[in-house]
């Protein structure tokens, strides 16, 4: 993008590269804003299907709009602090939750070339980056000065902490295979990895148990059902949300399912070949990769809505058990199966 603006349209270096940056982000963020209106509206129909009813299907064509007119209700309305809120804390968690959820696509590969910020070290910041988004439920919770939300901020806290233990793990497993923290190289990695024609670490039967509990492991992290302890609404009323109305808790419902688009991404990246075709077939290279990108990216996010319409939601006990004391040490195991093939593999045993 640098170099269209620098050889094209003429600019000095510096401003090809910062109008270049602002183009890029752009294209980004604006798509991914209309992407999370669309799959809200879609996991609404999932769910519709899956209990034999129709979803939205009023407003404009087979009840596309909804999610735009839903929108534009919540931008409406009036924005209400409690009066013992902290006002400043109050308004910024939703701003970090928000913000937190798009900043990581910087580093997501779209097409081979074709990524923000293709730096070394993409996974590490995918890890620090993500990570943030507990503060944002945290400060919501002290925030809002009401019982309900301070307990879903703790529960929240913890579930976050946990998850994210045993998913460093699993991406640990990952980055041994590939030899590389770049997202680029990791997807690139996964060309003809099984047999010489299949693309994707998923394939392979040491990574596919860690694909499968980084797949669970990224729900438990979005609060999705069955994991959304956050929002239980039988205990908490609403969670950390209960108190926010208007812009501020649209933020906090945008952000959510923009993450839920990220880890979909994420999953497609790490396991099943991002945008590269499942068969390493020529004919299916004519095919845009970031269009089988997107392909997987929608058929986890189907996996995500199956699950929350289908699956009841864990108890607490249940949800931190699987977290510490059956995907802590699975993943952990598997970073030791990893690295001993690999270095059988790649060493070979001493004479």
């Amino acid at each position: 993008m640098t170099s269209f603006f620098q050889n094209t349209v003429g600019l000095p270096y510096d401003w090809a590269w910062f109008v270049g940056t602002v183009v890029s982000i752009l294209l980004i963020a604006l798509p991914l804003m209309l992407a999370v209106a669309m799959i809200i509206y879609a996991d609404r129909k999932i769910w519709a299907a899956m209990a034999l009813r129709r979803g939205p299907n009023v407003v404009g064509p087979f009840g596309l709009l909804q999610s735009f007119a839903d929108g534009l209700k919540v931008f409406l309305q009036e924005t209400i602090i409690p009066t013992s809120a902290n006002k400043g804390l109050f308004l910024l968690a939703p701003i970090i939750t928000f913000s937190v959820a798009l900043i990581v696509w910087a580093v997501v590969p779209f097409q081979e070339g074709v990524v923000l910020s293709n730096i070394n070290v993409g996974l590490l910041y995918v890890l620090a980056a993500s990570s943030l988004g507990v503060y944002g439920i945290i400060i919501a919770g002290w925030a809002s000065n009401s019982k309900y939300p301070f307990y879903s901020a703790l529960r929240g806290a913890a579930q976050m902490v946990s998850y994210e233990v045993a998913i460093g793990f699993v991406l640990i497993a990952v980055v041994l295979w590939a030899g590389s923290f770049n997202l680029s190289t990791i997807v690139t990695e996964q060309k003809g990895h099984i047999f010489g024609f299949i693309n994707g670490f998923g394939f392979n039967p040491l990574l596919f148990p860690m694909a499968v509990v980084f797949l669970i492991s990224s729900m438990a992290e979005t609060q999705r059902a069955p994991f959304d302890l956050t929002e239980a609404e039988s205990e908490l009323v609403a969670g950390y949300q209960t108190e926010y109305s208007s812009m501020a808790f649209a933020l906090f419902w945008l952000g959510e399912y923009a993450n839920v688009l990220l880890m979909c991404a994420l999953n497609a990246t790490l396991f099943w070949g991002g945008w590269l075709p499942p068969v390493d077939w020529a004919p299916l290279y004519m095919v845009p990769g970031i269009i089988w990108l997107f392909a997987k990216i929608l058929f986890f996010f189907f996996v995500f809505s199956w699950v929350r319409a289908t699956v009841p939601r864990y108890r607490y006990d249940q949800l931190m058990r699987l977290g510490w004391k059956i995907f802590l040490p699975l993943s952990l195991l598997f970073v030791f199966m990893v690295s001993g093939y690999l270095m059988l593999d790649r060493v070979g045993v001493p004479a």
